[in-house]
């Protein structure tokens, strides 16, 4: 079990492209690395590329809740781009497409940034 893990920061937003698996052998990996950056770098808002994950268990519903928590203390917001039908499965049986904000395409992603930063 894998995980690709691709950061990269623009001002206060830290976009965040994740790829193969999300579960209890990665999400440690995961959460070491966005913690740095954020901290490093002042991140407030996160956006997280969905696409290229396969899949994610609880262990990765309790990841990303976590940065949530962490970016709404801030005043910040957590986007969500590129889910396959599994992913999002998973996000409206978690309930997490009720606190993440779930984007369509990356054109509507630069629309709603622009709107909500």
């Amino acid at each position: 079990m894998s995980i690709g893990i691709n950061v990269q920061t623009q001002g206060e937003i830290m976009f965040v492209t994740l790829t193969g698996e999300l579960d209890q052998m990665t999400t440690d990996q995961v959460k070491l690395r966005l913690m740095t950056a954020m901290l490093a770098h002042g991140i407030k808002h996160i956006v997280f590329n969905l696409k290229g994950l396969a899949f994610m268990d609880s262990s990765g519903i309790g990841m990303m809740l976590g940065r949530y928590n962490q970016v709404k203390a801030l005043g910040g917001k957590v986007f969500i781009i590129g889910m396959n039908p599994t992913i999002s499965k998973v996000f409206h049986l978690s309930g997490l497409h009720q606190v993440m904000t779930v984007i369509d395409d990356e054109k509507q992603m630069m629309r709603v940034l622009e709107e909500a930063i």
